[in-house]
């Protein structure tokens, strides 16, 4: 009797594996009833020879783009952040550079992303090493530990990042400390980072070392990446001089001499890390409630990015009114989707992918977001909107750091129904916010793990 039951259960089994298999049967099934037609061969012939996104264009999307807009806050200059992944530093410079530009009448400025990105890499090196140290008692396979032997540090971010190592370090001039090599392209220097981290990392969790021996030797660990910073990006300045030129050149008076944590408090009165507001239009989750998620910083004595999760409409009033006081914000999406990048337009308009293949891709943003389809990718500076009669937004402009010759001169034009789709994050002063927004982030944030969706650093 025993026996029979083994073989009955065996055969259920293999019954219900059979049922889950690609069989000989439905393959022949396949076969016949995808039979391709004259169309889709030659669909097929143009996708063996060029990419998807090729034969996807709308040529009827292609007309001259209409590059007015009613509101637009003034920017001199596009940077470039070469092959590297730091568009969410350099987008939090060009909000900055914005700022002393209008208020000081200046000709141009830029600001050393190297300089920070020195001080970030340092950072983000200690708050993996102390992490590791925090949760030294977990064992190697927990999701935590996982999380962090997989992810000990990148070179992308978040506008939190911005706030917390300006705030600490201050900001030097791009004259200063200039972008070298390495600093422009970050991909081979950052995987020896990350190599020596791990290493370290192991180290601290071997063995049975009291506070103080772990302390001292990743105080040890830490000298030996602060030195490979230096070697591969260079010394932060400690002092430099620093004055205005006017269009010729010339200074418009005797340099100064600073500290990088004096230039930054001379020339910006606002508290990055008070002053703003973080965010977001996740509609996973409920509207009206703060989120922050762990381990999602810079710093280990920072602030973990804590966003409000809003309806789109209340995030689009607060961006009109920073636009229409000439403020730019940090904005961040999922930029690649639907973006004719050789024109800079990102509209919903611009392929045909179900043409193409036949199907239908009708995932709505929340499920995009839940089956890893869409994420905060890319952060730029929004500086534009167009308002219809009526006061609704038509499309939008941000100012990308591609260079001058990427997309419009450098800016991405986006449409309205594009906006809503793949705009994920905005940075807005407290004060473009209405008075319920305001109270609304002051709640407590419900507490988000690392592997969260959401934590998609913007590169």
């Amino acid at each position: 009797m025993k026996n029979l039951l083994t073989i009955s259960l065996l055969s259920l089994s293999i019954s219900g594996m059979a049922q889950g298999n690609i069989t000989p049967d439905l393959l022949r099934k396949f076969e016949s009833a995808q039979r391709l037609s004259a169309p889709e061969r030659a669909i097929s012939n143009a996708l063996a020879a060029g990419p998807v996104s090729g034969l996807a264009l709308n040529q009827a999307n292609q007309t001259e783009q209409n590059t007015y807009f009613s509101h637009s806050v003034p920017s001199k200059g596009i940077t470039d952040q070469k092959s590297s992944g730091r568009c969410w530093l350099f987008t939090g410079m060009n909000v900055l550079r914005a700022e002393m530009i209008n208020k000081q009448s200046l000709r141009e400025m830029e600001f050393s992303q190297s300089y920070i990105f020195f001080y970030d890499q340092l950072e983000k090196a200690n708050l993996f090493l102390q992490a590791v140290i925090d949760t030294r008692e977990k064992p190697m396979d927990d999701q935590t530990v996982l999380w962090l032997f997989q992810n000990p540090l990148s070179d992308g971010g978040t506008f939190t990042g911005v706030a917390d190592l300006v705030s600490k370090y201050g900001l030097v001039p791009v004259g200063v400390m200039p972008d070298n090599y390495t600093a422009k392209n970050t991909a081979q220097f950052t995987t020896f980072l990350k190599r020596k981290l791990r290493e370290d990392g192991l180290q601290l969790r071997e063995g049975k070392q009291s506070d103080k021996q772990l302390q001292e030797l990743k105080e040890k660990q830490l000298g030996e990446i602060y030195k490979m910073l230096v070697m591969g990006l260079g010394q932060p300045m400690k002092t430099f001089k620093w004055a205005p030129k006017d269009s010729d050149g010339r200074y418009v008076y005797d340099p100064e001499e600073f500290t990088p944590q004096e230039f930054y408090k001379k020339y910006f009165t606002a508290d990055l890390q008070r002053d703003f507001i973080m965010l977001m239009n996740d509609p996973t989750r409920p509207y009206w409630k703060t989120y922050e998620i762990q381990y999602d910083r810079h710093t280990y004595d920072g602030h973990n990015w804590l966003y409000l999760n809003l309806p789109m409409d209340e995030i689009k009033q607060c961006a009109i009114a920073s636009i229409k006081d000439s403020t730019m914000m940090y904005f961040s999406c999922d930029v690649a989707k639907y973006l004719d990048r050789s024109r800079g337009i990102a509209d919903l308009k611009n392929y045909n992918y179900d043409d193409i293949f036949g199907v239908h891709f009708g995932m709505d943003k929340a499920q995009r977001i839940r089956s890893y389809d869409s994420g905060s990718t890319h952060a730029m500076t929004l500086k534009a909107v167009d308002l219809d009669e009526k006061g609704q937004p038509v499309k939008w402009e941000v100012e990308n750091s591609w260079g001058s010759t990427s997309g419009h001169k450098g800016h991405i034009i986006m449409t309205d129904e594009w906006f809503d789709q793949y705009m994920f994050r905005l940075v807005v002063n407290k004060k473009y916010a209405t008075d319920k927004i305001v109270k609304a982030a002051q709640q407590k944030p419900t507490l988000l793990p690392c592997w969260d969706p959401m934590f998609a650093s913007e590169e």
